[in-house]
């Protein structure tokens, strides 16, 4: 018999007993991956990198990789140079980039980069290429430096005229000048900050400022030289100033090097990624 505090509401004499807890309507929290979607893995190629011992921005380097790209950085032996002739020759040698080459291929890189522009400048063409074979040598499937990608970018770009801007001393201004001689490529104009360390905190606005002093109207691109100087957010706004293209050490770097690994680098409005898309050929 029941009572009025214990009355059912009306219908409720009819309503299935309920033996268990509700289940909450969303039972894995917003924005997680349940244990199917965490059992794909994502499928990772890797491409090696060869990075001065002061070397500093290995996250701008991250920045053009694609999301299927893992980066594999090491760091060539130290010397206790500044930024000179003499550095660039010490990282340039041999023996050194072997050993570099070997500890990058456990993981099985697609190919090697050496992201070092005075290191790959510093002797010439002849240097280059014998860098190049060093790298070959060593086991490296596919190799890549970055004054070579220079090269290829520019002809790429269909520029053979250039400003340049660099970070180091004249002697070494003058080497890079050298390089690009030998190849055919002219330089309208040239300048240099004379930096013997710490090229890394070299701000955006200082580059951007050297750019401009630097740029010629006959200059059909500007190049920024050194991997230690930062460019990635500044390239496509220079350009968009300029009129011309804009390209950078560690960019020409990533682009070749990815291209070799049958990648592509990843940025938005910057003309050599675009200039070599599938769909600009």
């Amino acid at each position: 018999m029941r009572t009025e505090g214990n009355r059912p509401e009306h219908g409720a004499e009819h309503a299935p007993l309920q033996t268990t807890a509700p289940v909450p309507e969303q039972t894995v929290p917003r924005g997680a991956v349940g244990l199917s979607g965490a059992m794909l893995t994502p499928w990772q190629a890797g491409i090696g990198v060869i990075a001065p011992y002061d070397f500093a921005l290995d996250r701008e380097l991250w920045r053009w990789a694609p999301d299927d790209v893992s980066l594999h950085l090491t760091r060539l032996p130290y010397v206790h140079v500044p930024v000179t002739v003499d550095q660039a020759a010490a990282l340039s040698r041999g023996k050194g980039v072997t050993r570099a080459v070997r500890a990058l291929l456990a993981p099985e890189p697609l190919a090697v980069g050496y992201a070092c522009a005075s290191g790959s400048f510093v002797h010439g063409a002849a240097g280059e290429r014998e860098l190049h074979r060093t790298m070959l040598a060593a086991g490296a499937p596919a190799a890549v430096t970055t004054s070579g990608a220079l090269i290829r970018a520019l002809r790429t770009l269909e520029a053979d005229r250039i400003a340049v801007v660099t970070p180091y001393v004249d002697s070494v201004t003058e080497r890079l000048l050298g390089y690009l001689a030998e190849h055919g490529v002219g330089v309208t104009s040239s300048v240099g900050l004379g930096l013997l360390s710490h090229i890394w905190r070299v701000t955006y606005a200082q580059v951007a400022r050297a750019v401009h002093e630097v740029d010629r109207p006959d200059a059909q691109a500007v190049y920024i030289s050194c991997t230690n100087v930062l460019t990635y957010d500044i390239i496509a706004p220079l350009e968009r100033e300029l009129g011309k293209p804009v390209i950078a050490a560690n960019q020409v770097t990533m682009w070749d090097l990815l291209r070799a690994a049958d990648r592509r680098a990843v940025a938005h409005g910057q003309r050599l990624l675009d200039v070599a898309a599938p769909s600009a050929a």
